[in-house]
């Protein structure tokens, strides 16, 4: 941590990154550090690779302060939240402190805090601040608690503990705005997330006597509802919420032909495991992975069927 302060100090111009197609969590980290920048006086830059950002985020402090272009005077990059350096989605040529919770995470850039047993890389950063007497205000503690509440499935997630309320105390008594948090959070819907949620439910497919549920999205699919890639991630998560079903599985098709897969679990089964098969990763309920190669929806649900099959 002294080392990561140091460079910190040392950077003339900082530029924090949040990873593709960004989630609460990682936005919510670069958000609350880019405001403890500015507080340090220092320059800096919010980057995204993503043209197009979730909706839903844009309660978070700085939203509309992120470009999607590198800032060639850069001499310091902080990712957050990216298990990988390709999850930035461009190439560095300055130093990189890379901060995250996944157990994935490869430890790529010049320095690396990465604590696997943090629920989210807000809570990574939280303890930064916090072990280092770095005082979180209102702002950053909106933010923290954002990556908190995604990660954690609004707080229902198995990892979450007493802990982690109290977590979630010190966040609210620093100020957070939680109301707003879980509003935009927990409870917002475009009319392409609702259109493409009914599909999904009216198709999805069980397996193993109803253990495994499989929702396979087509790009002329997402087309036609007017849907983004996170928008399926709803009907995914409940899912779960089904008696008999222990693990979710999405298949959604890009333009490109690309498929990006979701997994999602509320049993032993490590779906991190079966994504790394893929070349992903995750966590162990939650994980995710990307297939370039052609391959078609059908014969990519029927390999990670068996896949799972042996594991449950």
């Amino acid at each position: 941590m002294q080392e990561i302060l140091k460079r910190i100090d040392e950077a003339k111009h900082i530029t924090v990154i949040a990873h593709m197609n960004p989630d609460a969590d990682s936005l919510g980290s670069a958000s609350a550090m880019y405001t403890h920048l500015l507080r340090l006086h220092k320059k800096v830059s919010f980057f995204c690779a993503s043209k197009n950002i979730n909706q839903k985020l844009s309660f978070l402090p700085w939203y509309d302060k992120i470009r999607n272009s590198f800032p060639t005077s850069s001499d310091l990059a902080i990712s957050f939240d990216c298990a990988s350096s390709d999850r930035i989605g461009t190439d560095l040529t300055c130093d990189l402190i890379n901060i995250d919770h996944h157990k994935s995470n490869t430890n790529y850039g010049s320095l690396s805090l990465v604590d696997s047993n943090c629920i989210s890389t807000t809570e990574v950063l939280y303890n930064l601040f916090t072990k280092n007497e770095i005082q979180i205000n209102k702002k950053m503690a909106t933010a923290l608690y954002a990556g908190l509440l995604e990660d954690s499935g609004g707080l229902l997630g198995d990892e979450v503990d007493g802990t982690t309320f109290a977590l979630v105390g010190k966040l609210i008594e620093a100020g957070a705005d939680y109301k707003t948090c879980n509003q935009f959070i927990m409870k917002y819907l475009t009319l392409g997330a609702l259109r493409i949620k009914g599909f999904m439910q009216t198709n999805m497919q069980l397996f193993s006597e109803a253990r495994v549920a499989v929702f396979c999205v087509s790009d002329d699919n997402m087309k036609k509802s007017g849907a983004i890639g996170e928008d399926c991630e709803y009907a995914l998560e409940e899912a779960l919420y089904l008696p008999t079903v222990e693990v979710a599985l999405l298949l959604r098709q890009n333009s490109d032909f690309s498929i990006k897969g979701s997994l999602r679990s509320k049993s032993s089964l490590d779906v991190s495991a079966i994504a790394s098969n893929f070349g992903g990763g995750g966590h162990h309920n939650r994980a995710g992975f990307n297939i370039k190669n052609s391959t078609t929806l059908e014969s990519l649900k029927v390999e990670i069927l068996k896949l799972i099959n042996k594991e449950i």
